[in-house]
């Protein structure tokens, strides 16, 4: 068929394009401000794209417009289809109906880590030669690609289907279906990697999270599994509501049941119930990013790799891109590039650099509040808390409906607000000195800032 997708430049609709495309559908798609690196990514696929949101590209007659949940009402577009009567969908719910029937669905969900740990598991079943189709929120480098159709021939078949890894994402689904994307997923195998309070444009608190978490272990067969958490309480509210599956618990304390590790986050013994199941030696950072290998671990256990070789897989694993990449390094002093949005997040990635570059090297935090949560200001107030470990932290506070110099002000000196990307390059080159470390922030494009910082700092 043809399909037509609308908001086709984020990591997953564009990884719904990439997915129909190898399919051998047609596939063309719009967005506003088609952008890099998910338009170089399509356009590499032959997938044509169309700026903007533009009433003619009814005349394309598609056989189906795939809907991105940035499309709202209002939408001139999307004003079109409905009043014309056209057939419309999400892409949460294509994918259910034309790539994951009859597939081991792999789906991790979490407020941290999903990317990562998608990117981890589907590394290990790949290594492992399963040949898993997966979609990421990001593009894992030992890929090059967000998503694909992996092994899916009928000849082979195991029981349960072949593995499928997608990356479950608690958002709502689109502008006409408030459910969370991941409900539509149908998992054999879920993920729930922690859970915190986030979108608090569409969530009123924790407790309304939860329960879609609850509606996700709803769908997990019996024969399924569960991966979890240890330490998260609000992981064990939403098991108390209804629990249906095995249950394999990692970052358990002592001998307890479940997936633990020993040793330092970039070379650490993986036990499971307390006893030695392998080892990983790998050159990624930070104690979330151990946890997020237990989960994987655990995970690709559960469609038949032993342990031991997903540790081995795990020693290969080239992280995914925007995860503390360097961007360069001019002077002595190297630029990063980092995903980081929410506070927990900012601080988890903060302190993984600290532990690299050790305690007496400087680290400049640069970030920008600039997810809908964040825009809001429901989190201002942990700010500071996120940023301890930096030495440094400079906001760009453009367009935020709150006072980020106010938000940051404990921090006295330690903290900078510029309203304008270029300020905000300013008053880093002013502040970096030879062997900093100048730690970038954003779950957008901030502007290209890490260029001109490059330049600026030549």
């Amino acid at each position: 068929m043809h399909i037509h997708i609308l908001g086709i430049c984020g990591t997953f609709m564009g990884g719904v394009a990439a997915l129909a495309r190898e399919a051998g559908h047609r596939v063309t798609g719009c967005d506003a401000g088609v952008y890099p690196p998910m338009s170089d990514q399509l356009r590499a696929l032959g997938i044509d794209l169309i700026e903007g949101y533009g009433v003619d590209q009814l005349e394309l007659k598609p056989d189906l417009f795939v809907v991105g949940n940035v499309v709202s009402r209002g939408n001139p577009l999307m004003e079109a289809i409905l009043d014309a009567g056209l057939p419309y969908t999400s892409g949460p719910q294509w994918l259910s109906e034309h790539v994951l029937q009859g597939r081991h669905v792999l789906a991790v969900a979490g407020t941290h880590g999903k990317t990562t740990t998608t990117s981890m598991l589907t590394w290990i079943l790949e290594a492992c030669g399963l040949q898993p189709g997966f979609l990421v929120g990001g593009v894992p480098q030992n890929f090059g690609v967000s998503a694909r159709l992996g092994r899916n021939d009928e000849a082979s078949r195991p029981v349960g289907g072949h593995p499928f890894v997608i990356e479950a994402d608690e958002y709502d689904t689109a502008f006409f279906d408030k459910r969370s994307k991941f409900v539509h997923y149908h998992p054999r195998t879920a993920v729930l990697n922690n859970l915190e309070f986030d979108h608090a444009d569409i969530f009123a608190d924790l407790a309304a999270i939860e329960t879609q978490f609850h509606h996700l272990v709803r769908t997990v067969p019996a024969s399924g599994r569960l991966v979890v958490n240890a330490r998260e309480e609000a992981l064990e509210r939403v098991l108390t509501r209804g629990c249906w599956s095995d249950v394999a618990r990692f970052g358990v304390r002592g001998d307890t049941p479940g997936f633990r590790a020993r040793g330092e986050p970039h070379s650490f013994d993986v036990l499971k119930a307390g006893v030695l199941v392998g080892r990983v030696e790998w050159s990624l950072l930070g104690e979330h990013n151990q946890m997020n290998a237990l989960a994987a671990i655990a995970a690709a256990e559960n469609v038949g790799v032993p342990p031991q070789q997903a540790c081995e897989a795990l020693g290969r694993f080239e992280n995914v891109k925007r995860r503390m990449e360097v961007k360069g390094e001019v002077g002595g002093i190297t630029v990063y590039d980092d995903f980081a949005h929410h506070p927990t997040a900012i601080r988890t990635t903060v302190d993984g650099l600290r532990r690299k570059v050790g305690p007496d090297a400087r680290i400049i935090a640069v970030f920008e509040p600039r997810s809908n949560t964040m825009k809001l200001g429901t989190m201002r107030a942990l700010l500071p808390w996120s940023l301890e470990d930096a030495d440094l932290a400079i906001c760009h506070s453009g367009g935020l409906g709150w006072d980020a110099g106010e938000a940051l002000a404990e921090m006295g000196e330690r903290a900078l607000v510029a309203d304008t990307i270029d300020a905000v390059v300013v008053k880093v080159v002013k502040a970096a000195r030879p062997g900093d470390h100048i730690l970038c922030m954003s779950n957008g494009g901030f502007g290209g800032i890490h260029a001109k910082l490059l330049s600026a700092l030549s």
